[in-house]
């Protein structure tokens, strides 16, 4: 990718364009970590680019950006440019093209406002990039004030780029960021649901979390994990002490985890403030009656605000909804855990309950005794073990003259456990039990 980048650049210098590479690819570069996607600026127009390469996409014409696709990668090519009034808190009114300097001071934080000249091979430093980036420091360009009511997205991009980068924010850019944290409800759920995202699966969600929460951003974007704070549980079961603290340990033993793991993580016992119970006298224990099944609901309603696909939303609050159900799977008949065991997405599920166990009670016998189940039952072919191709259907009972009905799901489900449990192992065992289930 970086090689064609740079095809990009020398074929807008061949015209007698400005062009370099820009923005997080030079910090990725400057810190040694190879980078995933290639920006150009240039003082070539949006009319220029189109002419000079083959296939261009004018998403963002007005504003001076055009995509270059080349070899089935997209490039993004930008016309420097000045902006002025932002009164959506998002997008400028006016663009107006500008010098590589004025370009720069438009951006939002030094580490990411660098020019790197592949010809020259020669970094442009108009902000203290590169001094920033050493000292491990997050600042925004200018006055922070108008960078983040430029766009109020930056309030949570600061958070990201500290958490993803490991470096520290500047006093006066986090102190802007603590002043201006409400107003990130100005930006629209899916862009705020990118960067959450981003948080969850970079190298450290856990502290990602406690950034937020320090920059006053958790109660803003996630309310609904502000409150797990003060939620004291059990001892017994929680010696680490409240559902704050419970859930950054797990988030904590993560580490660019897969989003449905993170966001299981994150959501499990979201349900357990609002069915907080205290004990009733000095032999009971504080509770948290149906917390599953609350917060699934809440899990869902979280997601669906953050316009996350239907996919994500089911699995997560499955997950939530089921995180308990491990509790008893020393006591599930083999019908009942071979069901279990073969949920959408298992290995999720087993997942969350291996890191809830270690972030509490630090028993994972029920972990390890699903884990060996599921590698006993591959040996004999796990899909036809968890999944058996069913003996009978309701045509046979119809044909048995069964009237449709509840009756059909309770006999089929009879049936499939006795398959299940090794009861039965054919066509005509099914067809008997069925019949005697049928006469009840």
């Amino acid at each position: 990718m970086k090689s064609d980048a740079i095809k990009i650049v020398r074929r807008l210098r061949e015209h007698g364009f400005t062009a370099y590479l820009v923005g997080g690819c030079v910090r990725d570069m400057v810190m040694g970590v190879r980078p995933k996607d290639f920006d150009v600026a240039t003082d070539a127009r949006p009319p220029d680019i189109a002419r000079l390469f083959r296939k261009t996409i004018p998403v963002g014409a007005r504003f001076g950006v055009m995509i270059v696709r080349l070899r089935g990668q997209n490039y993004e090519v930008a016309t420097f440019r000045k902006e002025h009034g932002y009164s959506d808190g998002r997008r400028p009114d006016v663009v107006v093209y500008g010098t590589p300097r004025e370009d720069v001071r438009r951006r939002d934080f030094t580490v990411n406002g660098l020019f790197y000249d592949p010809i020259a091979d020669r970094v442009n430093d108009y902000v203290g990039g590169v001094k920033d980036i050493k000292r491990k420091v997050i600042r925004a360009i200018g006055d922070p004030e108008e960078r983040f009511a430029e766009d109020k997205l930056r309030l949570l991009r600061a958070a990201r780029f500290a958490n993803r980068l490991g470096f520290r924010i500047e006093a006066k850019t986090a102190a802007a960021v603590r002043r201006h944290a409400a107003e990130i409800a100005l930006v629209s759920q899916e862009r705020v649901r990118d960067e959450i995202a981003k948080i969850l699966t970079g190298p450290a969600p856990g502290r990602g979390l406690r950034l937020l929460d320090e920059l006053g951003l958790l109660a803003a974007v996630l309310p609904e994990i502000k409150a797990l704070q003060g939620v004291a549980q059990p001892p017994a079961f929680h010696p680490e002490g409240d559902v704050w603290t419970h859930t950054l340990l797990m988030l904590d033993r993560l580490k660019n985890p897969p989003l449905e793991l993170a966001l299981g993580a994150l959501l499990h016992d979201v349900g357990k403030p609002a069915t907080f119970t205290p004990p009733k006298d000095p032999t009971d224990r504080i509770r948290f009656d149906r917390h599953t099944v609350v917060g699934e609901e809440m899990t869902k309603h979280i997601l669906r605000r953050l316009r996350f696909p239907t996919e994500t939303v089911t699995l997560v609050a499955a997950i939530v909804r089921e995180h308990l159900r491990f509790m008893d799977v020393p006591k599930m008949k083999e019908s009942t855990l071979k069901r279990f065991l073969r949920a959408e997405r298992f290995d999720l599920h087993l997942a969350v309950h291996r890191l809830d166990c270690a972030s509490s009670h630090g028993d994972l016998s029920t972990w390890r005794f699903c884990r060996g189940r599921l590698q006993a039952l591959k040996k004999e072919g796990a899909e036809q073990a968890l999944r058996p191709k069913p003996l009978i259907n309701g045509n046979d009972l119809i044909e048995m003259g069964l009237i449709p009905g509840p009756i059909f799901r309770k006999i089929l489900t009879a049936v499939e456990d006795a398959q299940l449990e090794g009861k039965i192992q054919d066509r005509a065992q099914a067809l008997a039990m069925a019949r005697e289930l049928g006469k009840l």
